[in-house]
């Protein structure tokens, strides 16, 4: 990927999926005079934060609609932001736009969520627009390289990022997930349809069955992109919440890839980790 951070235009399509940073990056960008147009999907972004920006509502099927929404609001520039539940195609209501490149939208499906991302870009950008990443539009809320919290990583916690990263990278050809769990050199869960806030979950539940039986306070979360992985679309998110389900995981911290993950409410998460003395680590890619 070439960067166009150097040539962004104005206004810049927000193509707006659920949580947080759908609204960090509007904020970002307007803070830097680039006007934010957010193209919210339906029954994921949040209806309520919304308003405070332009916006139109969008299905996912309705390329056609969002392409003509694109062009009356003149945003060449777009970006993939928020989460969103991978739908089924039988679920899917499809207009006239979309049918015409149904052939493209099916190969697409038949992957990952990398592969499904990087498939519907490349079908706007031969549309006429142009797919931009996070660190084109938005540098600001990507994770810097170092410590951001107090608490630091002690031998076996780098040993453990250390063995996270080899995992993630032997993982990404498969586009199965971008986050694993490692306690003492030991594997014990790795990311896959439930996302991170759910790898969390099971590792708590697995620490109260006694399935894990190292003591509370070891053991790391590591994220990365996967090998390949198209960097403007799907990059490895943590937030608040994140640091709260490593805690309740009993993990001592986490492990990112600086400037290849986004850091929701930053200071939220730093207040939490110290709080609970775990460490936040920005590695470099």
């Amino acid at each position: 990927m070439i960067s166009a951070a150097s040539d962004i235009s104005s206004p810049v399509g927000v193509i707006a999926g659920g949580g947080a940073m759908p609204f960090a990056v509007a904020d970002s960008l307007a803070a830097r005079g680039l006007a934010p147009v957010l193209f919210a999907l339906r029954g994921a972004c949040d209806p309520d934060r919304v308003g405070r920006f332009r916006h139109h509502w969008i299905s996912v099927g309705q390329l056609g609609r969002a392409t003509r929404l694109f062009r009356s609001e003149g945003c060449r520039d777009l970006i993939f932001i928020g989460t969103l539940l991978r739908p089924a195609l039988s679920e899917i209501r499809l207009d006239w736009g979309t049918i015409r490149v149904i052939g493209r939208v099916w190969a697409a499906f038949r992957g990952g969520d990398d592969h499904l991302l990087s498939g519907i870009g490349r079908i706007l950008e031969q549309d006429g627009f142009r797919m931009v990443g996070i660190r084109d539009v938005a540098p600001d809320v990507l994770m810097p390289e170092g410590q951001i919290a107090r608490a630091m990583p002690d031998a076996a916690a780098t040993a453990d990022i250390a063995k996270g990263r080899e995992v993630l990278g032997a993982l990404g050809p498969f586009d199965i997930g971008q986050a694993v769990v490692v306690i003492d050199g030991h594997v014990v869960a790795v990311e896959d349809i439930e996302g991170t806030d759910g790898l969390l979950a099971r590792v708590a539940r697995l620490r109260e069955a006694g399935r894990i039986r190292a003591k509370s306070g070891r053991g790391v979360l590591v994220k990365a992109p996967k090998s390949g992985q198209d960097l403007r679309f799907d990059l490895p998110a943590v937030g608040a919440k994140t640091i709260e389900g490593v805690a309740k995981a009993g993990l001592a911290g986490i492990a990112v890839i600086a400037g290849h993950t986004i850091a929701a409410d930053s200071q939220a998460m730093i207040e939490i980790a110290d709080s609970a003395g775990l460490f936040i680590q920005g590695l470099p890619a």
